[in-house]
């Protein structure tokens, strides 16, 4: 489904992204991890064509992102609040997005009763902006109206952050059971227990480089909390299908 080729970013003279190949297949759950600085989010933004690459190119269902429109269609992203419109209410945000993929707004509200118990009752008919809701709030509304949008690609950077406990269970479940029913998820987060929970594929990126690419199995996490415990990690196994160049495994 995704497909990196030679991508390269630079800022102020250091490379901050190299990535020579990697594949995200279809229907895959793949988690992304790495210290602060690693390239992640950067990564996410190149994806999604909000910067461009110094090299290198992106592709989407074998079509560039760069330059075409088609896999906004069924791509669905959340990276932060800047991709609300914080001057709405929860409500009229929704029904914005709802309206933008030719969603009733009985659709919407169908849709939104789903979403109760990930709501807590502290998202819909409180009368409040988005930008007076609470950074975990913001995030439950970017989350959800991803979800709204029913995408073949979803892209979630760091969604456990800011959420409370519960909410943090709940959207766990959520992301099982939208990658069960064929839904590609691309998730970055610090929290090394919920990525290996709820991935299938775990990306360990440092400097720019995606350094280990692993199957989550019964000892992932404890290879990663080595990893970042002393910044060493056992040699990659050779996973299922591997994908990134042999020589950014070192």
């Amino acid at each position: 489904m995704i497909q990196i080729k030679d991508l390269k970013k630079v800022y102020s003279g250091v490379i901050v992204v190299n990535i020579p190949q990697l594949e995200i297949r279809k229907g895959e759950s793949i988690g992304l991890v790495g210290n602060n600085g690693a390239g992640k989010t950067t990564l996410f933004r190149m994806i999604l064509d909000l910067i461009r690459p110094e090299a290198g190119e992106v592709l989407s269902n074998n079509e560039p992102v760069a330059g075409h429109e088609n896999w906004k269609n069924y791509t669905a992203s959340y990276l932060d609040e800047g991709f609300l419109i914080d001057y709405l209410t929860p409500e009229e945000y929704f029904y914005f997005i709802g309206g933008l993929h030719r969603q009733t707004r009985a659709h919407v509200d169908d849709f939104l009763a789903g979403y109760a118990d990930f709501f807590n009752g502290e998202i819909l008919k409180k009368g409040k902006y988005i930008r007076d809701l609470s950074k975990g709030n913001q995030t439950k509304v970017g989350i959800a109206s991803c979800l709204l949008q029913q995408p073949e690609l979803l892209m979630l950077d760091e969604p456990f952050a800011n959420i409370d406990p519960t909410t943090q269970f709940r959207l766990k479940n959520i992301l099982k059971e939208v990658n069960k029913k064929g839904m590609t998820t691309l998730v970055s987060s610090h929290d090394l227990n919920h990525i290996t929970d709820v991935c299938d594929r775990i990306l360990l990126m440092e400097k720019g480089k995606i350094i280990k690419d692993m199957a989550t199995n019964s000892s992932t996490l404890a290879e990663l909390e080595q990893y970042f415990a002393i910044g060493d990690v056992a040699a990659p196994k050779v996973p299922a299908a591997p994908i990134v160049d042999e020589e950014e495994n070192h």
